[in-house]
């Protein structure tokens, strides 16, 4: 059977403090039944927001909609993102995402989950870590 399920029918949520850093909104897209395995929701970051550090176990898949982004896997460099980009993080990838420091950034993020588990969060990433990554100078 068809499910629709009505725009506004699901309140936004707030990101967690311990797993988000700053001003973070998630809608929820949709969590498919069994047997599918597959996730989205739309987030939401106000300028200077991200993630903590995390990695999913069959991987992720963010599309910037709106703003301007950052993205770090861990011990590699900080790429910029921006809207119409599609990032691919392959599984088991430790590496976190957010706005950049003046600019908010939406995305739609994707991921299936095996065994029940979607992501396995760690750390949040310091401001340290963050203001290197948003101003290198």
């Amino acid at each position: 059977m068809i499910t629709i399920t009505p725009i506004g029918s699901q309140a936004s949520a707030q990101g967690p403090s311990d797993l988000f850093t700053g001003a973070v909104r998630i809608d929820s897209m949709f969590q498919a039944e069994a047997p599918a395995r597959i996730g989205g929701a739309t987030v939401t970051f106000e300028p200077g927001a991200r993630t903590a550090w995390h990695q999913h176990p069959l991987g992720q898949t963010l599309i910037v909609t709106a703003g301007s982004g950052l993205v770090q896997a861990w011990d590699g460099p900080v790429r910029e993102i921006h809207p119409g980009d599609r990032v691919w993080i392959p599984p088991g990838v430790k590496h976190w995402h957010g706005a950049a420091p003046t600019t908010a950034m939406t995305h739609i993020a994707l991921a299936e989950a095996l065994d029940g588990r979607v992501v396995d969060w760690l750390e949040l990433v310091d401001d340290g870590q963050y203001r290197i990554a948003g101003n290198p100078d």
